[in-house]
């Protein structure tokens, strides 16, 4: 029986889902102005491990993933740039440029990490008509009114506002305002915003309102309800998607579909923090899958660093944490690679696997669990057993590892192939004991060097 924490109810339940032997999951992606880092690659990771628990219990999964390529601005409170024309105007591209740009970055990370692809990628701007139309119903329910700048969503209509994070309205943040007095209540939002001077913005469209653009909640509503119908069973995102974004399309979609819930269960992963706080793109301390690997660190490493805690938990990142799991993931490599293939499988294990994944998506329990069966001596069907639990970690444990070499090692030893080039054999053992400190040694051959690691 999987059970799955839904914080609408804020409670553990059993999963079934609406249509049996079907799943409708929707994730929120990612906006594509700048490059993904890792603490934005533990939501996927997270989801990742979510739609694999339910194929894995026999069910068939459409998973819809958007692209914000428009629509979301700089503040939760409807001001501010939108993000990605101020990354245009910043690197001096188009929007279009800057979205694809970024987004085939996030993508590359995502494949790096093991990640099953979704159904599909749904692109905020590819969907105008669909938001457009969406925001049409609502305006004939009565649940719009019109401002200075764009078409605002009727917050007190809606009796229900609140439910999902379960603050009170009062306790709510307020956000800038407009001009003073031109929303009616503090936690309205925008559905469609005016551009303002035609041609001031590169993204801009005809409405029925006037020239402008989608505000960024509209955007997940209109495409997951277009892909997934108008209730559907799961929508994941991070915890900090939750008290605003997540709201107000909750109460947007209830209100356009009249569908109670609107999605069965949310589920929210915790954040990735660093000391002092949580990792974000505004405060500069980033890294990405790729830098990563520049480091000799294996994104596969990384995804291992995340099942350390549970999904809810936060995690926190460090470099003693990351070379942690690094030596403990190659370690269980290692290990797993001497284990004798033998037929079978082994109940015992897999029965203490599947009741881990199945409660909540238990990875650190389930990890725990696969290393107490490689250390069994006495465990009979450990590959087979392993393979079935690789399903779900996505660790690829079986196949063999692709070496990470640093970039820097390797611009070491194209500079000692130069000295041995011109014959400086004093540089180029100079060279040499200066990639071994690096952890690296290096074997010449007639069709180059080969980089091994020590």
């Amino acid at each position: 029986m999987l059970r799955l924490y839904n914080t609408l109810s804020h409670e553990k339940e059993e999963f079934k889902p609406i249509k049996e032997g079907k799943v409708g999951l929707y994730t929120c992606g990612p906006t594509v102005y700048w490059y993904g880092h890792v603490g934005n690659m533990r939501s996927y990771v997270f989801a990742d491990i979510l739609k694999r628990v339910l194929m894995y219990n026999g069910l068939d999964v459409k998973h819809v993933i958007n692209v914000t390529d428009v629509g979301h601005l700089t503040s939760d409170a409807d001001s501010g740039d939108d993000k990605m024309e101020a990354a245009a105007s910043k690197e001096g591209k188009t929007a279009n440029e800057i979205s694809h740009f970024y987004f085939d970055a996030f993508r590359d990370d995502f494949h790096k990490l093991n990640l099953i692809e979704p159904f599909k990628w749904t692109w905020a701007t590819e969907h105008i008509k669909d938001q457009i139309s969406m925001i049409g119903i609502l305006e004939k329910k009565g649940y719009t009114y019109k401002t200075s700048d764009g078409i605002y969503f009727d917050t007190s209509k809606f009796a229900d506002y609140g439910k999902l994070s379960r603050k009170k309205i009062d306790g709510l943040e307020e956000g800038k305002r407009v001009e003073m007095g031109e929303k009616k209540n503090k936690t309205d939002f925008a559905l469609w915003k005016f551009s303002g001077t035609p041609g001031e913005r590169q993204q801009e469209w005809d409405s029925p309102w006037g020239l402008g653009f989608p505000g960024w909640h509209i955007e997940c509503s209109a495409m997951s309800s277009k892909y997934l119908g108008k209730q559907f069973d799961l929508h994941t995102g991070g915890e900090d998607n939750m008290p605003i974004h997540h709201e107000n399309e909750i109460a947007q979609s209830e209100c356009a579909w009249g569908k109670k819930p609107w999605v069965k269960t949310w589920m929210h992963g915790a954040f990735l923090n660093i000391k002092g706080g949580k990792m974000s793109k505004s405060e500069g301390k980033i890294q990405t899958i790729s830098e990563l690997e520049k480091d000799g660190i294996s994104p596969l490493a990384y995804r291992y660093f995340t099942f350390s805690a549970k999904y809810r938990k936060p995690l926190v990142w460090s470099e003693e944490a990351i070379a942690s799991a690094v030596s403990s993931y190659k370690r269980l490599r290692n290990v797993i690679a001497g284990i004798e293939n033998r037929a079978g499988v082994n109940k015992k294990y897999l029965k203490e696997f599947e009741a881990r994944i199945n409660d909540d998506l238990d990875m650190p329990g389930a990890l725990a669990v696969l290393w107490k069966l490689v250390r069994d001596e006495k465990a009979e069907g450990k590959i087979g057993t392993i393979k079935k639990m690789d399903q779900i970690f996505g660790l690829r444990l079986l196949e063999t590892e692709e070496v990470v070499v640093p970039e820097d090692v390797i611009v070491i030893a194209e500079e000692r192939e130069k000295a041995r080039a011109d014959k400086d054999w004093a540089k180029s053992d100079e060279l040499r004991d200066e990639i071994a400190a690096k952890g690296w040694s290096v074997k010449d051959g007639k069709n180059g060097f080969e980089l091994e690691k020590i």
